[in-house]
C-alpha cells in the first residue's frame, strides 16, 4: 500500500514539474529577449543565414516544425525560411524532443514544403525603431507596407521585453491632459495608465481616437502610435487616409506625429498575437529613449487575446474556461505591464475593447477590466442628440477622481 502511494506520489510530482516547466521556459526566454532588447537599438537586424540551419519537417496551418542538427534555438527566437519572398518568420514556442522546435508563423504558410532550408537569426522578431517610423505603416514583422519605400533606420529592438523595474517608475500621480473637456473634467486619464474605450460601430470612436492624436502632438509635442490588432482592413485604411486628410500624417515633410501598426483580420494568428507587442515596442522606444510623454491606442485589445487563444489551441494546449487559453492572465499581463510611466517618460494606453455577447463576466473582458485605470463609454444615445464627443459621463470611470490629485 505505502509503494502504491509513493509511486503515486512520485508520479504526481512529475506531472507537476511537467506542468510547470512551460511557463518557466517563457519566463525565462523572456529574460532573455528583454537582456537583448535592452542593447539592440544601433544593431541592424540579420538578413543573411548566419545562424544554426534547419530543415522544415511538418507544415500544419500555421504551426511550422523546425529540426536542427546542432543547438535548439532558444524559445521566442525568430527563425527565417531562406529563399522566400515575401519574408516569412517563424517563431519558437516548444521544443520537441532532441533536435526539434514548433514554431507558429508570423505569415501565410501557403507553398512552404518539407525539406525547405530554415536559418535561426539569433534573435527574438525586431522591429525598426525611431523617428522613421512616423507616418508609416509597419506589419507586426516590422516591414512598411504602406507602399512607400524602406524605413532607413539603423535602430531596431525586440519586441520581447522586460516591464520597466521598479526603481525606473515614477510613483507620481499625473493627469494626461487631453483637451477633450468632458474627459479631463469628469473621466480624466492618468498619465501611464491604460483607458478602456467602450463603443459601438459609428459613434464616434476613430474620431476621438484622431482627437486625441492631434491635441497631445500640439500641446506636449508628443508622438502616438496605432496598433490595429485583428480588425477590419477597410477600418485601418480608412483611418490612415483620414489622418493624412487632417494633417496628422503628413506626406510631404516628417512632421507626422503618429506611427501605424497593422496586424489585421486576415492575418494568421501568430501575427494577430504579436502585433500589439510591436506596436508597443515602437511606443517603449519613444518613452526610453527620447523622454517623450506616448499615447498608444490599441484596436481591439479583446483580438489580441482571442488570437491568443487560437495559438494555444494550435499548440495542443488544454483550454482554460470558456476555451481561452491556460495562460490568459499571463499573456495580458506581460503586455499590460510595460504600459507605463517612467521617470524618463510615459505610454499611456487607449484600449477599444470588444465585449463579446455583452457579457461583461467572459474572461477575456474581464482579465482586461483588471488593468484598467480608466473608462470612456461612447453612447449611442447621446450621438443620435448629434452631442460629439458622445461620452457618457455616468458610465465612464476614472481612479484618479480623487480630491488628492485633482483638488478639492
Amino acid at each position: 500500500m505505502l509503494t502504491a502511494i509513493g509511486r503515486a506520489a512520485s508520479g504526481a510530482l512529475k506531472l507537476g514539474k511537467s506542468a510547470i516547466n512551460p511557463q518557466l521556459l517563457q519566463n525565462e526566454a523572456l529574460r532573455t529577449a528583454g537582456a537583448l532588447s535592452a542593447t539592440s537599438y544601433a544593431t541592424a537586424p540579420q538578413t543573411k543565414g548566419k545562424g544554426a540551419p534547419g530543415k522544415v519537417v511538418a507544415v500544419i496551418g500555421a504551426v511550422v516544425d523546425v529540426q536542427f542538427d546542432d543547438n535548439l534555438p532558444p524559445i521566442l527566437n525568430a527563425l527565417e525560411v531562406q529563399n522566400r519572398k515575401p519574408r516569412l518568420v517563424l517563431e519558437v514556442a516548444q521544443h520537441l524532443g532532441e533536435n526539434t522546435v514548433r514554431t507558429i508563423a508570423m505569415d501565410g504558410t501557403e507553398g512552404l514544403v518539407r525539406g525547405q532550408d530554415v536559418f535561426d537569426t539569433g534573435f527574438p522578431i525586431r522591429i525598426p525603431v525611431g523617428a522613421e517610423t512616423l507616418g508609416r505603416i509597419i506589419n507586426v514583422i516590422g516591414e512598411p507596407i504602406d507602399e512607400r519605400g524602406p524605413i532607413n533606420t539603423d535602430k531596431y529592438s525586440s519586441i520581447h521585453a522586460d516591464a520597466p523595474e521598479f526603481v525606473e517608475m515614477s510613483v507620481e500621480q499625473e493627469i494626461l491632459v487631453t483637451g477633450i473637456k468632458v474627459v479631463d473634467l469628469l473621466a480624466p486619464y492618468a498619465k501611464g495608465g491604460k483607458i478602456g474605450l467602450f463603443g459601438g460601430a459609428g459613434v464616434g470612436k476613430t474620431v476621438l481616437i484622431m482627437e486625441l492624436i492631434n491635441n497631445v502632438a500640439k500641446a506636449h509635442g508628443g508622438y502616438s502610435v496605432f496598433a490595429g490588432v485583428g480588425e477590419r482592413t477597410r477600418e485601418g485604411n480608412d483611418l490612415y487616409h483620414e489622418m493624412i486628410e487632417s494633417g496628422v500624417i503628413s506626406l510631404k515633410d516628417k512632421t507626422s506625429k503618429v506611427a501605424l501598426v497593422y496586424g489585421q483580420m486576415n492575418e494568421p494568428p501568430g501575427a494577430r498575437a504579436r502585433v500589439a507587442l510591436t506596436g508597443l515596442t515602437v511606443a517603449e522606444y519613444f518613452r526610453d529613449q527620447e523622454g517623450q510623454d506616448v499615447l498608444l491606442f490599441i484596436d481591439n485589445i479583446f483580438r489580441f487575446t482571442q488570437a491568443g487563444s487560437e495559438v494555444s489551441a494550435l499548440l495542443g494546449r488544454i483550454p482554460s474556461a470558456v476555451g481561452y487559453q491556460p495562460t490568459l492572465a499571463t499573456d495580458m499581463g506581460t503586455m499590460q505591464e510595460r504600459i507605463t510611466t517612467t521617470k524618463k517618460g510615459s505610454i499611456t494606453s487607449v484600449q477599444a475593447i470588444y465585449v463579446p455577447a455583452d457579457d461583461l463576466t467572459d474572461p477575456a473582458p474581464a482579465t482586461t477590466f483588471a488593468h484598467l485605470d480608466a473608462t470612456t463609454v461612447l453612447s449611442r444615445a447621446i450621438a443620435e442628440l448629434g452631442i460629439y464627443p458622445a461620452v457618457d459621463p455616468l458610465d465612464s470611470t476614472s481612479r484618479i477622481m480623487d480630491p488628492n490629485i485633482i483638488g478639492a
